[in-house]
């Protein structure tokens, strides 16, 4: 029976379609770590960390679709979907663990994760790469996942993905808030940026979005305040 080709969309999608793709991104996040951990609990350990980095992607796609709701002109929208379908764009914030360990706390912390010249994303997706298959690398040596994979490794990648593979729910009206905040001064100054995540956060906790109290990202941004999870890894 003949296959069809499915056709890549590529193009704007409303609060709701961002709301839907990132929910479905978190909720494949979950279910692939989850795997993982059954992988990892057998032993199976090249197997375990390919799924962990694919839940690792599947997490970074949340902030991709966010880019693409205030995308501002076909070249951005066209961009997104490029990072979007792109394994090292997607794994960026893996080492966000390692960063937070060497005394990152702020926003600004943060920033060496997204550099256009790091090279962690493509550490990452040799790792999954070599977890997966056989390959010929260095001085004609042939590589073997059960062979280049050890598990302390794998354990580090699966508590990554499994930080990364939250249960929470996107809706659109927080998208609609993101674009209503964040759109008219994205990628222009820094500080205007942050100010509008800062009020974003706030009147998502005047309607319910986010609990009452601390403004958590104005915290994070100003003061390097971290989520306790963090803590833990």
């Amino acid at each position: 029976m003949p296959v069809k080709k499915l056709n890549q969309y590529k193009g704007r999608l409303s609060p709701k379609q961002i709301a839907d793709g990132m929910n479905a991104a978190q909720r494949n996040a979950r279910r692939l770590v989850d795997d993982a951990k059954l992988l990892l609990d057998a032993g199976r350990f090249p197997s375990a960390a390919s799924l962990a980095i694919l839940s690792i992607e599947e997490s970074g796609k949340t902030s991709i679709l966010r880019h693409l709701s205030v995308a501002k002109d076909d070249k951005e929208i066209a961009d997104c979907w490029r990072a979007y379908r792109s394994h090292t764009k997607k794994n960026a914030m893996w080492i966000l663990t390692e960063l937070f360990s060497q005394g990152a706390r702020k926003l600004d912390d943060f920033l060496p994760m997204f550099l256009d010249d790091a090279e962690h994303p493509q550490l990452l997706d040799q790792v999954k790469q070599i977890s997966f298959y056989t390959d010929c690398l260095g001085n004609a040596h042939w590589s073997e996942p059960t062979d280049v994979i050890e598990e302390p490794l794998v354990r580090t990648i699966v508590q990554i993905a499994d930080i990364f593979a939250r249960d929470k729910t996107i809706s659109a009206q927080e998208i609609e808030l993101w674009i209503q905040h964040v759109g008219p001064v994205w990628m222009a100054s820094p500080d205007w940026m942050r100010k509008a995540v800062e009020n974003w956060y706030s009147e998502m906790q005047q309607v319910g979005l986010k609990p009452a109290g601390s403004n958590e990202m104005e915290d994070f941004i100003r003061r390097g305040i971290i989520r306790a999870e963090f803590n833990d890894t």
